[in-house]
C-alpha cells in the first residue's frame, strides 16, 4: 500500500472510533526543504478533515511528497514564520487548525485527545506538551519538556503573531490542556542545529533593532545567566544528562548572540546616521 493508501486507512480508523462530529480540523504545515521529514508528520495527522502544506521554494521534493500522502500543496514566498504560518492557517477549509512543523509528529495519545476534543470544544485554543529530542536523548526536563505550545485552534479567536522569529499563538482565552506528547524528533546533526540558532538569533536581533530595543552589557550577562538557573536547576534540566545540559546550554548562547547582534545592528545604525 503506498502513502496515500496508507494514510487514507488510517483516517478511516481515526474517524471510525473517534468521529469528528460537526467540527471539521485541518493540520497545517509550512515547508521549505523537509522531503525527508515529511512521511512521518503527514502519517501523524491522517486523522485530520484535510492536510494544507504552504511551500516556500523547496528544491529537494517537498512538494511531490507532500502531495504523494494527500496534502494540499500551496507555495508561498517566505513572509517571515509568523506571517507565513498565518497565511497557512488562512488557507485551511475549516476554522479550527492544528498547525506544526514537519519535524514534529503527533503522538497517538495525542491524536485520540484531539478528537475528543473537538467532538465538544471546551475552548477556542488547546495546548499540548512538546517533547524535544536532542542528542539521541527525549529531553524530559528544562526547556525540552514539557514545553507548552498551543496549537490546535479555533483561528476565528487565534491567530500568530507576525514576528519573524519566534512566532507565537495570540488569543485572549484559557486554553484547554491536551493529554499525549507533540513529538518533536529533528533529523539535524549538532552543526545544523548550532546554524539554525545563529540564523535565529540574527533574526531576533533584526526584530527587535526594527522595534526600536536597545540592548547593554545587563541583557548580555543576565539573560543567558538567568536562562541557564531557570532550566537547568529550577526545571530540572540538569536531570536530563549531557543532552539536557548541552541544550540549554545552546539556548543560553543564542540569548546572549541575540542582544550582542542586536548591539552591532544599533552601533551600524548610529554610524550610518552620523555620515
Amino acid at each position: 500500500m503506498g502513502p496515500r493508501g496508507r494514510g487514507l486507512k488510517y483516517r478511516f480508523v481515526f474517524k471510525r472510533f473517534y468521529p469528528l462530529s460537526a467540527v471539521g480540523l485541518s493540520a497545517v504545515l509550512i515547508t521549505q526543504n523537509a522531503a525527508a521529514l515529511l512521511p512521518e508528520c503527514l502519517a501523524s495527522v491522517a486523522f485530520a478533515d484535510e492536510v494544507v502544506v504552504v511551500d516556500s521554494a523547496s528544491t529537494d521534493g517537498t512538494p511531490e511528497v507532500a502531495a504523494r500522502y494527500g496534502a494540499r500543496v500551496i507555495r508561498k514566498e517566505w513572509l517571515g514564520f509568523g506571517r507565513q504560518k498565518q497565511f497557512a492557517v488562512e488557507q485551511a477549509q475549516n476554522d479550527w487548525v492544528l498547525c506544526l512543523d514537519a519535524d514534529e509528529r503527533v503522538s497517538p495519545e495525542l491524536a485520540a485527545s484531539i478528537v475528543r476534543a473537538l467532538q465538544a470544544p471546551a475552548s477556542p485554543v488547546y495546548r499540548m506538551a512538546r517533547r524535544n529530542r536532542f542528542l539521541g536523548r527525549w529531553l524530559r526536563h528544562g526547556e525540552g519538556y514539557p514545553d507548552w505550545s498551543p496549537r490546535l485552534f479555533d483561528r476565528r479567536e487565534a491567530r500568530w503573531s507576525d514576528d519573524a522569529v519566534h512566532e507565537k499563538v495570540l488569543y485572549a482565552v484559557t486554553p484547554g490542556t491536551l493529554a499525549g506528547d507533540l513529538l518533536h524528533e529533528s533529523a539535524e546533526d549538532l552543526g545544523r542545529y548550532l546554524d539554525k540558532q545563529n540564523r535565529y538569533s540574527s533574526l531576533a536581533a533584526a526584530e527587535l533593532h526594527r522595534q526600536g530595543r536597545r540592548a547593554g552589557l545587563a541583557e548580555l550577562a543576565l539573560s543567558p545567566t538567568v536562562r541557564f538557573v531557570k532550566f537547568y536547576f529550577l526545571r530540572l534540566g540538569c536531570l536530563d544528562g549531557l543532552p539536557g545540559l548541552a541544550h540549554i546550554a545552546i539556548g543560553c548562547m543564542t540569548s546572549f548572540l541575540k542582544y550582542a547582534k542586536l548591539i552591532e545592528l544599533r552601533r551600524q545604525s548610529s554610524g550610518a546616521q552620523g555620515r
